[in-house]
């Protein structure tokens, strides 16, 4: 589902299961990821690059795994506070462990939370910003079923839809919703955010110049009502030797991020 070319692995020790990776913001992120489960690579790394709260802005990701996004975001922005929601025990904990090898307990926390069920349950106030990197899909008969360690990552129970919903419960009126999908699902994604909120940006990212998108980075206002832009592509390749663009390696280090209009 992403491209993890980026994510550098390191072996902490012998027998050990939870690998460190330095491959975030050039190093600056410690992240611990399960050897055998989904792990986080370009689509973390985009996202978190697309996370523009503002100082004492409160950040949500749902979804938030081991905390890539969560804690790149959180690095990037240092004057919000960021809380992770996540259904799996084991990743929990991963983002827990991760929270505290980045030294960021004052300003990020995570806790249980099933998206399928209702924000108000979870009794939090609806927050400034969501970030989202939903799984890519809700058929079983779309793909070869994945291991059973990846699918919550790769299956979307509820479909599109029960992430939408919980998105669109989680942030205050105004507050801006950000999520990375498929390319081919765009239309999905603005209908079913479309009824409470506008005011849509749009980012391809294109695997090369000359090839089709097949992510595109969505930013909503909820209750937003001005016209959908489309902005200029991020080109995550050059075809030459195949290396990342400046500005795709730029994104990837913590060097620049991607604005918003």
């Amino acid at each position: 589902m992403s491209d993890q070319r980026q994510v550098e692995v390191k072996t902490i020790s012998k027998g050990e299961t939870l690998p460190e990776s330095d491959g975030f913001l050039g190093g600056r992120l410690r992240l611990r990821q399960s050897i055998k489960g989904y792990r986080a690579g370009m689509d973390a790394a985009l996202l978190a690059s697309a996370c523009d709260a503002k100082p004492t802005d409160r950040v949500m990701e749902t979804g938030c795994g081991p905390g890539a996004v969560l804690l790149s975001a959180a690095l990037r922005r240092p004057l919000a506070t960021f809380t992770g929601l996540e259904l799996d025990p084991t990743a929990l904990a991963l983002a827990k462990d991760n929270i505290a090898l980045n030294d960021l307990g004052d300003r990020v926390q995570v806790q249980q939370a099933d998206i399928s069920q209702p924000f108000a349950r979870l009794k939090l106030s609806p927050f400034d910003a969501a970030l989202a990197n939903p799984p890519f899909f809700d058929d079983p008969s779309a793909l070869r079923a994945p291991k059973p360690e990846k699918q919550a990552a790769w299956m979307a129970e509820g479909g599109l839809e029960a992430w939408t919903t919980f998105l669109l419960k989680s942030v205050r009126e105004g507050g801006t919703i950000t999520v990375i999908h498929r390319a081919d699902r765009l239309a999905d994604l603005l209908a079913l955010l479309g009824p409470k909120a506008g005011s849509f940006q749009i980012r391809p990212i294109h695997p090369f110049a000359d090839a089709p998108a097949k992510r595109v980075l969505v930013r909503a206002l909820k209750t937003g009502k001005a016209p959908l832009q489309l902005l200029p592509p991020v080109i995550l390749h050059d075809r030459d030797g195949g290396k990342h663009t400046p500005h795709a390696d730029a994104l990837l280090r913590g060097e620049a991020a991607l604005e918003w209009v």
